[in-house]
């Protein structure tokens, strides 16, 4: 199985918590998210199943990908990894699956999934994680297949 974690672009700050599922990107964020989705595109499978925060900053950064998706609570903003690798059926789903999402969730499943002793990886908002979990002769692996931002694309 392969898991991305995909962190939303650079997004407005808020002045209340009432209006964070309403911020939206900034002009930077927007260019972050159209970089990131223009690599993504190229490495994605077509089967890929893509699943998004319910959060308005993380439905702009799917949208740059110009492909299905469909929304979750469990991705909201403070999920818990739990409910994250719950909605995704690590490790046992077949194929490829995308999440774009926010930080702390994002860092807490990196770090769970890699065994840090970190409670969480930091992740640059608009970068992303590809893990895949594999089975070999010596046990159950998760390797880092790469780490993207969009700076450096």
């Amino acid at each position: 199985m392969d898991l991305i974690l995909w962190r939303h672009a650079e997004a407005v700050e808020s002045d209340t918590a009432d209006d964070d599922m309403a911020r939206v990107l900034t002009p930077r964020g927007e260019k972050q998210a159209a970089r990131m989705a223009a690599w993504l595109d190229r490495q994605l499978p077509d089967s890929a199943r893509i699943w998004v925060s319910p959060a308005r900053r993380t439905e702009q950064t799917a949208h740059a990908l110009e492909r299905k998706f469909r929304f979750s609570p469990a991705l909201s903003p403070m999920a818990s990894s739990v409910q994250l690798l719950e909605l995704v059926q690590w490790p046992h789903a077949k194929g490829c699956v995308l999440v774009v999402g926010h930080q702390p969730t994002l860092g807490q499943t990196i770090a769970s999934l890699l065994g840090l002793n970190a409670r969480e990886c930091a992740v640059k908002k608009g970068a992303l994680w590809w893990l895949r979990y594999r089975e070999r002769e010596a046990g159950a692996q998760t390797v880092v297949v790469t780490v993207q931002s969009p700076e450096v694309l």
